[in-house]
């Protein structure tokens, strides 16, 4: 398999998938190295990490290149230096072991500690390759388990600079491959995190369960977002705008469908394709970049045409663009939709904001929560009351009050994927470390009876 440029559409580079035998190794190296390492001082190592990666111009560079965007690289770069400082300071408190606390029998009494999985290991999507790829490993390598990574086949480039800057002494590894690899990688892991499509995410479920390993699952999104009667309609439209279009709308967390009080409809529309029009492509000096995914340009092409057919009108943006090779979409407001179209149920994974009138918070919350998804939302009101009281009845993880897709940039909620969105324990928060550990419970018998009652059998 040959690595397509985004920018410039051809295929510039071969994929050196890891062999079988070699990945084998690599997972047999980690899980030798990983008892050391759960009793080793985590956190200096972690820092030197950190610091290595904050200002790494090679790293930078090549993610760069995998995704043809360099602003939110340069973000997501910045998103992972913090993470990781975050964990260095969080841990040690997370992994302190319980207090002993008396029993419900008298005289025994309750302890515990927590044991770290082995061998965790990850495999992340292209749309954040470092960012996606290291969000649970720091956790697990915090709780002091070892790694083992396997990004996106779309986005490679970044592995080798990657790998130059792990210090000696972090059980990490990150490895190029495709499916087949993350298939095999299942099978030699004590754990394993996923994030990606709810499609593979079921295959990677059902292979975890065939390997009696747990599975950790942060799958597709839908994100609704809701405007009510007498929000600020221009601080909603700039907020939906960027939360629908960073990273040319490619995040499961970005607002994919724009829910808007009836009165405020023509308002809102106006002050989000103005806005709208003014954002650029990278190509020409803009923020927005290009389609990464070969495939992906197609799947946003069929949901507008899709959504034109059946009756929608395109305000700005609307056509997939061809600039130097690459495939381009600006960013695109639709009105005139419902939930018959494709844009307003299948995720669109491109920088595509419909916009639907309602009657009412009752409607809005309706339509929002009819979804097989349930990642992320988002509510505008004139008062953080109201705007609370709809949040409150959203089917989703996170939902940002006045604003659009926080969780992308505040990873201190511990949050949990409805519906297709995902499976298992939080992957932010402070419980996020706590899906690498097996609790521990030690049950001290301190009564002086040579003959307690309980071990006996009375009338």
């Amino acid at each position: 398999m040959n690595v397509r440029n985004p920018i410039t559409g051809q295929t510039d580079r071969p994929l050196s998938p890891i062999p079988p035998e070699r990945l084998a190794a690599a997972a047999a190296g980690l899980r030798a190295a990983a008892p050391a390492w759960a009793g080793a001082e985590r956190g200096p190592v972690l820092s030197r990490f950190g610091a290595a990666l904050a200002d790494d111009d090679d790293l930078l560079a090549a993610l760069v290149a995998d995704t043809g965007r360099v602003g939110e690289s340069v973000l997501e770069r910045r998103i992972v230096a913090g993470l990781i400082d975050r964990w260095v300071r969080r841990a040690p408190a997370l992994l302190a072991p319980p207090a002993e606390h008396p029993a419900s029998l008298p005289g025994v009494f309750v302890g515990g500690d927590a044991v770290p999985y082995e061998l965790v290991g990850v495999i992340s999507p292209y749309n954040f390759p470092l960012l996606l790829g290291l969000i649970d490993a720091v956790p697990a390598l915090a709780a002091g388990c070892a790694v083992l990574v396997k990004p996106s086949e779309v986005t490679p480039r970044f592995v080798e600079p990657l790998m130059r800057l792990v210090p000696d002494g972090l059980p990490l590894q990150v490895v190029e491959g495709d499916g087949r690899t993350g298939a095999a990688l299942v099978d030699l892991v004590d754990a394993v995190v996923f994030t990606g499509s709810v499609a593979t995410g079921q295959v990677v479920a059902r292979a975890a369960a065939r390997a009696f390993v747990p599975a950790f699952l942060e799958l597709g999104g839908k994100d609704p977002a809701i405007v009510l009667a007498g929000a600020d309609l221009d601080r909603a439209a700039a907020a939906i705008l960027w939360g629908g279009t960073a990273n040319a709308g490619q995040s499961c967390q970005s607002i994919e469908r724009v829910y808007v009080a009836r009165a405020a409809q023509d308002e809102f529309l106006a002050l989000l394709a103005g806005k709208a029009e003014q954002v650029g492509l990278t190509c020409e000096g803009g923020p927005i970049g290009p389609i990464i995914r070969p495939g992906g340009a197609e799947v946003i092409a069929a949901h507008l045409a899709d959504a034109v057919a059946r009756g929608a009108t395109v305000h700005t943006g609307g056509r997939i663009e061809r600039h130097g090779g690459g495939h381009w979409c600006r960013p695109t407001v639709l009105s005139g939709v419902d939930h018959s179209m494709l844009v307003m149920t299948e995720e669109t994974f491109g920088p595509v904001l419909p916009v639907m009138a309602v009657d009412g918070p009752d409607e809005a919350v309706a339509l929002a929560n009819d979804s097989r998804y349930g990642l992320s939302a988002a509510v505008f009101a004139d008062s953080e009351e109201r705007a609370m009281a709809v949040a409150g009845r959203l089917r989703a993880g996170a939902i940002s009050v006045n604003d659009a897709a926080l969780t992308a940039l505040v990873h201190e909620g511990e949050k949990h994927s409805f519906r297709l969105s995902g499976l298992g324990g939080s992957r932010m928060g402070d419980a996020s470390i706590a899906r690498f550990l097996r609790r521990r419970a030690f049950l001290v018998n301190r009564s002086e009876a040579a003959d307690p009652w309980w071990h006996t059998t009375k009338e």
